[in-house]
């Protein structure tokens, strides 16, 4: 054993050589499922990095062919050195290696104050994370390498040595490359040394297996237990498989995209019918690092307008300020208070305040809210919604008005009511939930054929909301409907693994051949 070898040996050398093979086997499994995994994308990572070279990141993400060159070199670079340093061959110039691709993992989404938003970590990290430890871990590899002692490297680095001549005269020994033979052939210890990790990869090799086999398992036994619509959020589509970005329309001197992401998942607000948990759990979901990462998405998807509640304002203008993003938002504006007696109205200075509120944020357009609007013009209210309308006017923003019913947009133009847009629930009956017999969280436009003969009478922009019915018909019925029958613009809630599907079926549809009969108002 050469004293290159920096004489380890006992303790210290079995110490080191498990941090290698512990290293190797996380490369190793992180580069093998990212090769079995067809639908995985370095883009969301990198769209998500936010310090000194996000532009660099943004960059590859969003040019295709870089981006896959870089999934290719990350995926591979991952397995090679993660064999490599799994078996012990050349683990000095592997690790540096190593090194190197966890120093760009570090710096693309590194743990620092107010740069976390949207990844999923183990655990709250400060500077320090899994990234750096295995960083420092594959210092001490290259400072100390250990497959000349203990990896397949042995058969790679003999040293060619003579035997020391007994003779103490000159003369040449009577076949030398004899010696030098002799010298290079390795003995049962060496063969051993070299070979002695193949074990803990026959380990790994087995359970890989068997966890493809759980999966596989899972896959066909499990997924017929969900509906169809349900499996689809088990297949994530990254921003790789986008076809193109959402198309923008003017409401006055304002682009707007013709989808508009809706707000409510994001804070809180879920029409879960009977189902009782679906609150708690869209709260427990959407983290304030969650909601970051899916107006990113959106804003990469060519979305760029949420319609939210002023609930989230204080969560917009972080958005802004920490430079994640310039998604504009549209606020609506509620003016009622729910209580288990029902809706009542709210007073009016609270009303005038929440709308404040989200004016002094920044928000481009305030409506009046469906169920407000409704309520005040079927209480023959009709100067609360005038004096609201008036106040946003006055404040520079575009104004709109919505409604669940029909009857409350006649209404409002019999009154005079001009606004810049209507907001007008828009969708069909034909889902199962829509035959209940009493009305419970399942239908919220009762009469389709009245709304679509109406609003074609209409001169002002439409956007549509509650296409989909809350959840009870398909996207790609839900706004194919509401484009055909008018809508110029649809607000549509969505999850972060439902945006690029969702995405990519309304540009199919805008680019289709559209049997609208109402003309673009945008």
């Amino acid at each position: 054993m050469s004293t290159k070898n920096h004489q380890l040996k006992g303790i210290r050398l079995y110490a080191i050589v498990i941090l290698r093979i512990v290293i190797g086997w996380h490369f190793l499994f992180e580069g093998i499922s990212k090769l079995f995994s067809p639908s995985w994308s370095s883009a969301d990572f990198l769209l998500l990095s936010n310090w000194i070279f996000r532009d660099f990141f943004h960059w590859i993400a969003e040019n295709p062919g870089v981006l896959a060159v870089a999934d290719f070199l990350v995926i591979w670079g991952l397995i090679i050195i993660g064999l490599a340093l799994f078996i012990g061959l050349f683990d000095r110039i592997i690790s540096i290696a190593g090194m190197a691709l966890l120093a760009l993992f570090w710096l693309a989404n590194p743990p620092l104050t107010a740069m976390d938003f949207g990844l999923p970590r183990e655990g709250n990290y400060l500077i320090v994370d899994k990234n750096l430890v295995e960083l420092f871990g594959l210092l001490i590899i290259s400072l100390f390498p250990t497959g000349k002692i203990l990896g397949i490297e042995i058969f790679f680095s003999r040293e060619k040595t003579k035997k020391p001549s007994p003779e103490p005269d000159n003369e040449k020994p009577e076949d030398e490359n004899t010696e030098v033979a002799e010298s290079n052939k390795l003995d049962r210890r060496a063969v051993i040394r070299g070979l002695s990790s193949l074990p803990v990869l026959g380990v790994f090799g087995y359970a890989l297996l068997k966890q493809k086999q759980w999966e596989s398992y899972e896959e066909k036994n499990l997924v017929d237990a969900v509906t169809g619509a349900s499996a689809k959020t088990f297949n994530n589509a990254s921003l790789k498989e986008l076809k193109g970005q959402v198309p923008h329309a003017r409401i006055k001197n304002t682009e707007f995209s013709r989808i508009i992401l809706g707000g409510n998942l994001l804070s809180g607000w879920a029409h879960s019918r009977d189902l009782i948990y679906v609150s708690q759990l869209v709260k427990a979901y959407h983290q304030k690092e969650k909601i970051f990462a899916t107006l990113l998405l959106a804003e990469k998807c060519g979305i760029n307008t949420l319609l939210t509640n002023p609930i989230l304002c204080s969560l917009i203008d972080e958005y802004w300020k920490r430079g994640i993003g310039k998604i504009q938002f549209i606020t609506d504006c509620a003016g009622l208070n729910y209580s288990d007696k029902g809706a009542s109205p709210m007073p009016f200075n609270e009303y005038l305040d929440k709308i404040k509120r989200a004016i002094d944020t920044g928000a481009v357009a305030c409506y009046i809210q469906g169920e407000t609007a409704d309520y005040y013009m079927g209480n023959g209210q009709p100067e609360v919604i005038a004096k609201v309308l008036d106040y946003i006017r006055q404040n520079g923003l575009i104004t709109g008005i919505g409604a669940h019913k029909i009857e409350t947009i006649k209404a409002c133009v019999n009154t005079g009511f001009v606004p810049d847009f209507w907001m007008k629930t828009m969708h069909h009956h034909n889902y199962w939930s829509a035959g209940h017999p009493v009305w419970h969280d399942n239908m919220f436009d009762s009469t389709p054929a009245d709304t679509i003969a109406y609003m074609k009478t209409l001169p002002q922009p439409l956007i549509a909301f509650k296409v989909m019915a809350a959840g009870g018909i398909l996207p790609k019925d839900g706004f194919r409907y509401a484009f055909e029958n008018g809508a110029d613009f649809i607000c549509a809630g969505m999850y972060d693994f439902q945006m690029v599907e969702d995405v990519n079926i309304a540009c199919d549809i805008l680019k289709s051949d559209l049997k609208r009969e109402r003309q673009w108002y945008a």
